[in-house]
């Protein structure tokens, strides 16, 4: 097997091929290439890698990653993290990359969860006086149609129980009218 460079060596490789999407790089004392990907070519954003290398070019690159895929390895590598003229490392302690990678995890996925706005469900407009929105935000215009949030299933059972209730009073109320009279 070919002596590859340790992980986060800097070397000077030549520039074998450029593709859309970064240049593969000749690695020096090996026949192995590595990949130096459009996003760690420069700080700046590279559109085409082919304005920023030419085949044949002289690099300075950094190994960042290793990895093993259908038993063969892929080397990743970098430009952006070591000065060009120098070959001087610019991120000695790997902290922009450790942010790169950070940039690239997947997040958990919210969406699905419910989100209940409890302070506005319970306010009442001044300007209507339907639930769930404040007068500012109120789009009723003056004698028009009132709207209003639809009721949960709970509240229903609850305010239908209510006005059975408050239908029995007032008939009880109406016959306590008629008896005074």
């Amino acid at each position: 097997m070919e002596p590859l460079p340790e992980l986060y060596a800097i070397f000077q490789g030549e520039v074998a091929t450029v593709t859309e999407y970064g240049a593969f790089i000749k690695i020096p004392g090996c026949r192995k290439q590595g990949l130096v990907h459009r996003t760690h070519m420069s700080s700046c954003h590279v559109d085409k890698p082919s304005e920023i290398v030419d085949v044949g070019d002289k690099v300075w690159v950094k190994l960042i990653g290793k990895e093993m895929k259908d038993d063969k390895l892929k080397l990743s590598l970098s430009m952006k993290v070591v000065n060009q003229g120098t070959g001087k490392d610019l991120d000695p302690n790997n902290v922009s990359l450790d942010q790169d990678e950070r940039k690239k995890r997947t997040f958990r996925d919210y969406t699905s969860q419910k989100i209940t706005l409890e302070a506005v469900l319970n306010t009442v407009c001044k300007k209507c006086g339907c639930k769930g929105h404040f007068a500012k935000e109120c789009f009723m215009q003056p004698g028009g149609t009132k709207y209003s949030l639809i009721p949960e299933e709970e509240e229903e059972e609850g305010a239908a129980a209510g006005c059975e209730r408050d239908k029995k009073t007032n008939v009880a109320d109406d016959s306590s009218k008629k008896r005074k009279k």
